[in-house]
């Protein structure tokens, strides 16, 4: 049987050898709370913990890292994949106010190659020990026909709890609340087609040294790490300065107006200052090679915001200096203020998602 499907393309002990080479990261994200094993067909935690909650909710987030993988393909670099798909599930989770519990994987390509596997598997590994979650388990699937030998695409998901009197939603915005802005990595995980597009259409090399970019090359600039915020969050929340507090947005794909719009409630507006920081010189020249205005950009790329908490304007000051401390570089970027329910707002975006929030747009210029 082995032999038979070895024949179709399939090949299962370079499947076990991946596993075995991945273990060791994979049992170092493991907790008490951890049942069982690597290897089980399902992963399982213990959760009597959740007993103690007056009303636990349970949030669960899935995502990928979407054509940011062809770039790791080209140079053949693969241990910065698995930290990007942590972010885009557990950050999600955070949004809501919950604690990522665990997180399970999973990898289809056209060719099981060991160590390739592994790398993905220790990165997605090292980025869970770094923010506190369990990675529980995952599947690597061949696919050959379907994806080419040195093909592979990533996909994740979480489950978080949250206790229902802390939860995070528009409806606890309040006029008068400060926007703090997070600064990003790099692009993350978002806009990489218009990227790829860009450096197609400017005939440039994935290897090749970019002055701009210092001694890295342009593919592993491209490949820096989406940064983690969830760890650092989940401790502001569980601080004192939790309390104030309001919602959340993490800036991925549709942009940095839609993301924050969609947090916010109906009947509140927001004018996001560009003045209050300065996109990295990634975005600055990947947009000037593609003969873009930053401006033009905002709805696809993050250009250095990353992620936004809501606070209460008389503890600001004292949330900024916690997420500074923690290495987290914050900003103001804008109050919260009324909208007329019957005006009409130019310029502003309202809608995200299926979800109708609060009004949005980004004014200024950036600030060189």
């Amino acid at each position: 049987m082995t032999d038979a499907y070895a024949a179709s393309g399939v090949d299962t002990e370079a499947g076990d050898l991946a596993v075995s080479l991945m273990k060791r990261a994979v049992s170092a994200t493991h907790n008490d709370l951890v049942v069982g094993g690597l290897g089980g067909f399902a992963g399982m935690m213990d959760v009597s913990f959740l007993k103690s909650f007056d009303r636990p909710l349970l949030a669960t987030s899935t995502d990928g890292v979407g054509t940011k993988v062809a770039i790791a393909q080209a140079i053949d670099k693969h241990d910065t994949i698995g930290q990007d798909l942590v972010g885009m599930v557990v950050d999600d989770i955070v949004v809501v106010g919950a604690k990522s519990l665990f997180m399970t994987d999973y990898i289809a390509c056209g060719k099981v190659v060991p160590t390739r596997i592994a790398d993905i598997v220790a990165g997605i590994a090292n980025a869970c020990a770094e923010v506190g979650v369990a990675l529980l388990g995952g599947e690597t699937a061949e696919h050959p026909g379907l994806l080419g030998p040195e093909e592979y695409d990533v996909a994740g998901a979480a489950v978080g709890a949250v206790e229902a009197s802390k939860l995070l939603t528009a409806d606890r915005v309040q006029v008068g609340d400060i926007v703090l802005g997070l600064e990003a990595s790099g692009f993350h995980s978002n806009g990489y087609s218009l990227v790829r597009k860009i450096i197609a259409d400017s005939k440039l090399d994935y290897r090749q040294s970019v002055a701009e970019f210092g001694s890295q090359s342009l593919g592993e600039a491209l490949l820096t790490p989406t940064r983690l915020y969830t760890a650092v969050l989940n401790d502001l929340l569980e601080s004192p300065l939790g309390e104030s507090v309001s919602a959340m947005s993490h800036i991925t794909g549709g942009g940095i107006a839609a993301n924050l719009s969609r947090v916010l409630p109906k009947g509140v507006s927001l004018d996001v200052e560009r003045a209050s920081w300065s996109p990295s010189d990634l975005f600055r020249v990947v947009a000037s090679w593609g003969g873009y205005d930053l401006k033009q950009l905002e709805g696809t790329w993050n250009l250095g915001l990353g992620f936004a908490v809501i606070v209460r304007g008389q503890a600001a000051a004292q949330i900024s200096e916690f997420l500074n401390a923690a290495g987290m570089k914050t900003w103001q970027l804008g109050i919260i203020e009324s909208t007329p329910c019957d005006a009409e707002l130019p310029g502003y975006v309202s809608e995200a998602k299926g979800v109708r929030g609060g009004a949005v747009r980004l004014i200024g210029n950036y600030a060189d």
